[in-house]
């Protein structure tokens, strides 16, 4: 030993059965206390309200794009509206909306856009967890196969969707209204609750699931974009790069989830709001499209196949703010409670 040196003492090498138990020990080791159902489905919920709320004007603009031009629609309507409204861009609608009904008008319908979060997202995300954690599972590395991705977003978005289903037909509903008043018809709903009311009249119980088919359609397509691609993504990045778990990393794996949520469910979307939007007779049935596929036929025949891609430009400008928002919330939401990262 030199002089002046620091005496380290050097530690034997564990043996291959030491090494083996204390791989196991470490497998054995209980679950996170914080890592509850409760937690996570509380957090999914909060972090989705706020994106959702920052984001929302986007989301009833894309909605008037996407009616606009409905060629059935238009016809039905053109004996009894006054004013036949002209046709608009993005930038357009937004402006419009502030001038003809007012600036808060952006938000109209966000009421029930958030009690649809409180099932849609608290559901998704915890599903989603529990699919790969239990049943599915990672690779040794902490990567999860595409495949097993694809499967959890789709069956998590499916299932969310189809219990949040009525709370999307009455935001559908709500951010409809102002449009109508424009044309000088008569409003259908005044608010949230009147419309779940009347829906359930006309229609029962089963009114309430109108739409639901292209609404799951979309869901599934939406969360392949979403949860797989930022699942993946973030994994793909921590595994082959030097960047760490933190913002830069989130925000790098929510850009590419929104791109190609908005890009694989826009049309499922446009179908899921004329759908969901159509008149309805004494029956609950409606007036317009007997079902999705009618739709999609009816909308390609009559404008085009493009005009599944209505809206698209603000959905995909509103998916990548919202991807953002909502996994860098629920992210630091889960660090700053000691709940492991997603």
């Amino acid at each position: 030993m030199v002089l002046g040196e620091t005496y380290k003492p050097v530690r034997p090498k564990a043996s291959p059965e030491v090494e083996e138990l204390s791989l196991e020990r470490l497998k054995s080791k209980p679950a996170n206390e914080n890592d509850t159902f409760a937690i996570k489905y509380t957090f999914s919920f909060l972090a989705a309200v706020c994106a959702e709320t920052i984001t929302y004007p986007l989301d009833l603009i894309k909605g008037r794009l996407q009616i606009q031009g409905e060629m059935a629609l238009d016809a039905h309507h053109s004996s009894k509206a006054k004013v036949l409204l002209p046709k608009r861009g993005m930038v357009g609608t937004a402006v419009g909306i502030v001038q003809e009904e007012g600036f808060f008008r952006l938000w109209q319908g966000l009421s029930p856009a958030i009690y649809r979060h409180l099932v849609y997202s608290g559901v998704r995300m915890t599903l989603y967890e529990a699919i790969r954690e239990e049943m599915l599972g990672k690779n040794e590395d902490g990567t999860i196969p595409v495949w097993k991705a694809v499967v959890g977003g789709c069956v998590a978005g499916m299932t969310a969707q189809f219990l949040a289903s009525p709370a999307d037909l009455v935001k559908v509903q709500v951010q409809m209204e102002g449009r109508r008043r424009l044309q000088g018809l008569e409003p259908r709903v005044k608010n949230a609750r009147h419309a779940f009311a009347k829906i359930y009249l006309e229609g029962g119980l089963k009114g309430l699931w109108k739409g639901w088919m292209p609404n799951v359609q979309r869901a599934a397509f939406v969360n392949l974009g979403d949860l797989t691609t930022y699942d993946s993504a973030k994994h793909l990045i921590l595994k082959h790069t030097s960047l760490k778990d933190n913002y830069f990393t989130h925000a790098l794996s929510s850009a590419c989830s929104g791109f190609v949520a908005a890009l694989l469910g826009t049309p499922a979307d446009v179908i899921k709001t004329r759908v969901m939007n159509q008149p309805t007779d004494s029956q609950g049935r409606g007036l317009l499209y007997r079902s999705s596929a009618d739709c999609f036929i009816k909308s390609v025949r009559g404008e085009g196949f493009f005009s599944l891609y209505k809206g698209f430009i603000p959905c995909w400008i509103r998916m990548g703010p919202w991807s953002l928002i909502f996994w860098i919330s629920y992210e630091e939401l889960r660090k700053f409670w000691g709940v492991s990262s997603f």
